[in-house]
């Protein structure tokens, strides 16, 4: 009995280290999952503690609060197994059983495998609990009744279904993954009905976000806006590309996420998104004034009054500073409501990968009338967005009308 006892210990003794190294692996697997899923920008309220809940999610039904999802058993989840991790991941449950709201994506989480969640839980196990609650989310009636998202679960709940892959290689498989599943991109940038869910045969074509549109992301559409995979892979990981910079709702989303995906995830991101191969990304050439609208004319002017000591006479834009207007991919979005927001209500600084910086852009809704506005609008997109159609004073006004809330901006 007792040489058994002294292999156990050996053999345990010997296991141990493995058996830590194995451990270890997984938190490290699960902080990288938990970056690729975007846990933190949900569930980091601003000027916050990381993944400590606040923040204040707007939704058509009333204001979502995320969650603490720190260790604390007082106020995060600091009780939960792997089992009631997953079933709240993947079904949206609780540990108490009761129905999360689908705010959190558990509609495309749905088809995490089990070792993704397990490793993501076991990071999560890993950070400093916050002892703090999280503000309580009361939506009025009936949208306060958990009980009956048990029907719109039935209904909706699984509907993200990844597409058959046969004869796809295996980065554009893994790229799927990324985007559908982990990066939930479609959870922005896909238009929902009445009942608050996706619209599965409009997948990624686009969506309102507190008065923002999240722009189509399939293929046709990015490459008609300018994008092909390289400069693609460049925005997901520097948060700037020839194109633009990210703003509003993607500016978390660069900062707590993709910024620290590896190079190979972002390229089958991309690979994903335009195909493989992919469309060839449309190239615009300059507009002479002569060639646009009267509006767009008068509206030169408004350009070089506003925008011009910043973006530069003719949108060359200034490096690290402010962007160019050639081949800004928001310019050629056939919607103008992003150019309009960005006009009127500014960016706030902005900070990207290395010594990259872009400096506040001040909103000048109270300095331009809506007739400057529009032609403001129609200069922009017909001189660098190419775009032939012409927006009239109403478009304008309906869009300033369709604003969110000031509170509800993000910048």
């Amino acid at each position: 009995m007792k040489h058994l006892l002294s292999r156990l210990a050996l053999a345990v003794g010997l296991a141990a280290p493995v058996l830590l190294a194995h451990a270890d692996d997984q938190v490290k697997r699960g902080e990288y999952l938990a970056r690729a899923a975007d846990c933190m920008a949900c569930h980091t309220a601003p000027g916050g503690a990381p993944f400590a809940g606040g923040l204040p999610i707007v939704s058509p039904f009333g204001t979502i609060y995320g969650t603490n999802i720190t260790p604390s058993k007082a106020h995060g989840i600091g009780l939960y197994n792997d089992d009631e991790f997953f079933a709240a991941l993947t079904e949206g449950k609780r540990r108490d059983g009761a129905n999360l709201y689908p705010a959190m994506p558990y509609t495309s989480y749905h088809l995490m495998p089990r070792a993704d969640s397990d490793a993501i839980h076991a990071y999560l196990k890993t950070i400093e609990p916050i002892e703090r609650a999280a503000p309580v989310t009361r939506l009025s009636f009936p949208f306060n009744v958990r009980l009956g998202l048990m029907g719109w679960n039935l209904l909706y709940g699984k509907d993200v279904k990844l597409a058959p892959t046969e004869g796809k290689s295996e980065i554009f498989k893994r790229g799927e993954y990324l985007v559908e599943v982990l990066g939930h991109c479609g959870e922005c940038h896909t238009p929902r009905g009445l009942p608050g869910a996706m619209q599965q045969d409009k997948r990624l074509t686009g969506g309102l976000l507190n008065g923002y549109l999240a722009p189509s992301l399939l293929a046709t559409d990015l490459a008609a806006r300018g994008w092909n995979q390289q400069d693609l892979s460049t925005f997901l990981k520097h948060g700037m590309s020839a194109q633009g910079t990210m703003f509003n709702e993607m500016f978390p989303v660069f900062h707590n996420s993709t910024q620290g995906l590896s190079d190979t995830d972002l390229a089958a991101m991309a690979t994903y998104l335009l195909g493989d191969p992919a469309p060839a990304a449309t190239v615009l050439s300059e507009v002479p004034l002569d060639n646009m609208s009267p509006s767009a004319q008068r509206g030169r002017q408004d350009y070089l009054n506003v925008c011009a000591g910043c973006h530069a006479p003719n949108g060359e834009g200034k490096p690290h500073i402010a962007v160019a207007m050639r081949g800004n991919t928001t310019l050629r979005l056939e919607d103008p409501r992003n150019l309009l927001r960005v006009i009127e209500d500014g960016i706030g600084e902005q900070t990207f990968t290395g010594f990259e910086r872009m400096q506040p852009m001040p909103g000048f809704a109270d300095k331009l009338t809506p007739a400057q506005l529009t032609d403001l609008l129609n200069y922009l997109r017909q001189g660098w967005g190419g775009l032939s159609s012409e927006l009239v004073l109403s478009d304008v006004q309906m869009l300033q009308a369709d604003a969110p809330p000031a509170e509800h901006k993000a910048h």
